[in-house]
């Protein structure tokens, strides 16, 4: 699909349909809605006074023009109350308008910018929010369906319509933001959706060697004698139950080349598949756990927007792939490993490895000197039960630092609610035989596994983005479909766009 600005008036234009909106409450719609009202002689507001347009987010209604518009339809989309508007519901309420659009059938759709009038958005940042819900609204996986459907409908050209010409450049700027940031999730999408046996940790690498190339990234694939060499005992052990080779991705985007210490880690959790190992998970909903390598997928996807968007930040991507697999050669119960920062951990329960990846990959990049460290993870179940799916999980040994990632969230619309970690959790983890233990217990779960990771990441500033309840969508609402979300794709791009200046 493509998205671009053009100078012209809403009730000009020849398309299939055309989207106006309004605030909840409002009985006689002005702007760019009230000259589309005029022009059908008043029948917006008639539905209104007949109670049928509430505006209310996320409202739709169709009006057919029966010839009193060059457009054949127009689309009423509620914004909601006017006091809570802001970039999230564009993102919203474009989604859902795209995917009716692309319903009823339409190939060409026209939208005016919602919220850069009377909304008060900054008309950059809301066609940026305009791209990036209509890209992620209409995002499809339909690789692996055996029939192809030649007339399945799509929406070709969606036109941001404004009668200021002197805004279109800065409407083109956000769109094209807009396009790279969604593109970017959209990838960790994909990659989260395909099957675990297609989404190998050697596919991983692949597809960040792609990426690499197609974007001006270096990139360096850890294998198992490298691994072996730095003394990733950690990965490793949680390796060793799979036929499928561990992978350490390595990614590098150098905005600031003169200043080394300008940086940046980004460490995504890969468990390209969780069976949970020697401790067995249930069947139930195990077919989830093809998406175990969500952490990984984002920092992929957010180093392909890094490199189109061109902070001045040196930005490191390490992803840690693997299987966790029950195999003849898994690590057990009682098990003591090493990682490479020499810390020794005990496996209390083998379906608790992604902290024993995260140890080995947080401790790799403090070897590398990277200032700052977020890392991503599905990394536990605890989290759903704290937060459901409305909010990541957050955990930091850096305030200052969490701060900054919390506010990138915010403008990505991906929530994130802190969580202590006093040390009194510590006891949890507390090991007779070794330095640490993987687990501690069903109470504080997310707390204690971020613990554990606070071991590695040591004194570096650090953040910990639990991501177990939101990396995939039970069903279709607002940008997000059924199946992954992308999350934090977007959260990550604004960190470094931010810390970038």
């Amino acid at each position: 699909m493509e998205i671009k600005a053009v100078a012209a008036s809403i009730t000009e234009v020849p398309f299939g349909a055309v989207v106006v909106n309004l605030f909840e409450g409002v009985k006689e719609p002005g702007g760019a809605t009230g000259a589309v009202d005029e022009a059908l002689d008043g029948a917006i507001t008639s539905l209104i006074a007949d109670g049928e347009i509430k505006g209310k987010k996320g409202e739709l209604t169709l009006i057919h023009t029966l010839g009193k518009l060059p457009s054949a339809r127009v689309v009423i989309v509620g914004l909601g109350k006017q006091a809570d508007f802001n970039a999230e519901v564009v993102r919203e309420v474009t989604a859902s308008s795209s995917r009716y659009l692309r319903k009823l059938g339409i190939a060409k759709g026209a939208t005016i910018t919602h919220g850069a009038g009377i909304g008060g958005l900054d008309p950059e940042a809301s066609a940026q929010a305009m791209a990036e819900g209509a890209y992620l609204g209409l995002y499809t996986f339909k690789k692996y369906f055996s029939k192809k459907d030649d007339d399945a409908k799509t929406l070709d050209e969606f036109h941001l319509v404004e009668q200021d010409a002197a805004k279109l450049p800065a409407l083109q700027a956000g769109i094209e933001r807009g396009r790279i940031v969604a593109e970017a999730a959209l990838l960790a999408r994909d990659l989260v959706n395909e099957p675990a046996s297609v989404m190998t940790p050697t596919k991983m690498s692949e597809v960040a060697q792609e990426v690499a190339q197609q974007h001006g990234l270096e990139v360096e694939i850890l294998d198992t004698q490298r691994m072996e060499e730095l003394g990733m005992g950690m990965l490793l052990a949680v390796a060793k139950g799979s036929h499928q080779p561990p992978k350490m991705i390595v990614l590098r985007y150098l905005g600031d080349p003169d200043n080394a210490d300008n940086n940046l880690g980004l460490v995504g959790k890969g468990i390209t598949f969780d069976s949970g190992g020697i401790s067995l998970k249930s069947a139930g909903g195990m077919w989830e756990m093809k998406g175990d390598m969500s952490g990984a997928a984002s920092v992929i996807g957010a180093m392909q927007a890094i490199a189109q968007l061109k902070p001045r930040l040196n930005v490191t991507a390490i992803a840690p792939c693997t299987e966790n697999m029950p195999g003849g050669s898994a690590q057990r119960p009682g098990d003591v490993i090493k990682a490479m920062n020499g810390k020794t951990a005990e496996v209390d329960n083998t379906d608790a490895e992604g902290r024993l990846i995260l140890a080995d990959a947080l401790s790799y990049a403090r070897s590398l000197n990277l200032k700052r460290l977020v890392d991503v993870a599905t990394l536990t179940g605890a989290i759903s039960i704290a937060l459901g799916d409305q909010a990541i999980g957050g955990f930091t040994n850096n305030q200052a630092l969490y701060e900054k990632v919390a506010e990138a969230g915010a403008k990505a619309g991906e929530r994130i609610w802190q969580l202590p970690m006093y040390p009194e959790y510590k006891d949890q983890i507390k090991s007779d035989i070794a330095d640490v233990k993987n687990t501690g217990g069903r109470g504080a779960g997310s707390i204690t596994a971020a613990l554990f990771l606070a071991e590695f990441s040591e004194d570096t500033p650090w953040v910990h983005l639990d991501i177990a309840g939101t990396f995939m969508s039970s069903k279709e609402k607002g940008y997000k479909v059924k199946g992954a979300t992308g999350t934090p794709v977007r959260t990550l791009v604004n960190l470094a766009l931010d810390l970038g200046g």
